[in-house]
């Protein structure tokens, strides 16, 4: 279907419930998805990597990748790096090589989770000496943050306990704390620490981070850089992610996302893939909040396992632009006049018919707008880039464990 060709109708439309179209295709223009370094190489769940012809083999070839899905996006700018697996020993020298093509590095992420020293937590750990060694990593983290320009340090722990007795709860929080703060003197100036939790997983008895509410005071506890990120696939069943949202933009600490999807207990699907309401009505709380939500960070975090890489991450970022479109040409006077009234299902439909909408000619105007393919699939598809680096990358081997959390 000729998309372009059909956005006459569909503004008018729009027009006709009030949608300032123009305002709409300026915001879709700027929104600002980030993609994960690891999404583009050999990393998968905690069974079994399936090894992908092509896929990255080091930092080089992700920000290869990276930059070729902004430039068919056009809204992925930034690429967020994952500390060691994309160490390198001259870091001024991989922001110029990012910046050459078109992308800078934008979350650093600490690993806490894969040494042998933290079988029984990170920052966490009842041993003084792997504390010290976790927050050791975490100001190297910051200190890379310093030499890349990134202006976020994303953290999440595995830290927690399998049995009852096992350590002292209130003694791990103290711990958890002392090294949070210990990292957050260390931030560049004017970065963020975002503090994200996992209602459980890998412990079985406590998690030191369970929900947005410990990591919210521990927010409170370090200070305005502090804020809490929301991993979309962090929740138990029936948890009502978009409240959450709301009630962190009012406080003036959600920090940032990391986007995905899950069925049961893993967060790696692709964004909106088994959840498209959940994540607009996420995004209706955004566009909601106005100005709270200037400084959000809009993250991916998948790895993608059985999927082609660089098409999984266009079609990860497509959705994310589908979910925010939908969010913008909702009726906010009549949803407004709607809930004054108590006028119940008035407001649901009000929320239904933009969800319903049908948005992919205004998406392909704004593309178009910006010189990006207004079909990226399409255009990736129909590119020699994903064949040229299967023959020149080959297949690459995998490991388990190549996820941040």
């Amino acid at each position: 279907m000729d998309y372009l060709s059909a956005f006459p109708a569909l503004a008018d439309q729009l027009g006709k419930r009030g949608v300032d179209v123009r305002a709409v295709l300026e915001k879709l223009k700027k929104q600002h998805i980030e993609t994960p370094s690891w999404g583009y190489g050999n990393s998968g769940t905690r069974f079994k990597v399936f090894t992908y012809p092509g896929a990255a083999r080091n930092i080089h070839e992700k920000l290869a990748d990276a930059a070729y899905v902004h430039k068919l996006m056009g809204v992925a700018p930034t690429v967020a790096i994952h500390i060691p697996w994309d160490k390198t020993d001259d870091w001024a020298a991989l922001k110029q090589e990012a910046e050459a093509q078109g992308v800078r590095i934008g979350a650093v992420n600490p690993n806490l989770f894969q040494d042998q020293e933290y079988m029984l937590g990170s920052l966490c750990n009842p041993s003084p000496a792997v504390q010290e060694q976790a927050i050791a990593h975490m100001v190297e983290c910051c200190e890379i943050m310093a030499a890349t320009g990134s202006g976020i340090l994303s953290v999440w722990l595995a830290d927690g306990t399998n049995y009852l007795g096992q350590d002292s709860v209130v003694a791990r929080k103290k711990r958890l704390e002392n090294g949070l703060r210990e990292t957050y003197k260390n931030l560049p100036a004017g970065a963020r620490m975002l503090i994200e939790y996992k209602f459980f997983e890998p412990a079985f008895y406590t998690t030191d981070l369970p929900d947005w509410g410990t990591a919210y005071m521990m927010a409170l506890k370090l200070g305005p850089q502090a804020q809490v990120l929301v991993d979309t696939g962090h929740h138990a069943q029936g948890t009502n992610i978009a409240m959450i949202v709301a009630n962190l933009l009012d406080e003036g600490r959600l920090g940032g996302f990391h986007f995905n999807a899950r069925q049961y207990a893993d967060d790696d699907l692709i964004v909106g893939s088994t959840n498209p309401f959940e994540l607009f009505a996420i995004y209706h709380e955004l566009v909601s909040a106005g100005d709270k939500a200037k400084d959000v960070a809009y993250m991916i975090d998948q790895s993608h396992n059985i999927e082609p890489k660089l098409e999984a991450m266009i079609q990860s970022v497509i959705n994310c632009q589908v979910a925010y479109a939908k969010a913008l040409i909702v009726n906010r006077e009549a949803l407004t006049q709607a809930q004054a009234a108590g006028d119940v299902l008035g407001a649901h439909r009000v929320m239904t018919e933009a969800y319903e909408t049908d948005i992919r000619p205004l998406l392909a105007k704004a593309r178009e707008e910006m010189g990006a393919p207004t079909d990226p699939i399409a255009a990736h598809r129909a590119n020699d880039y994903e064949k040229r680096v299967m023959k020149e990358r080959g297949v690459a081997g995998g490991s388990l464990g190549g996820f941040p959390g």
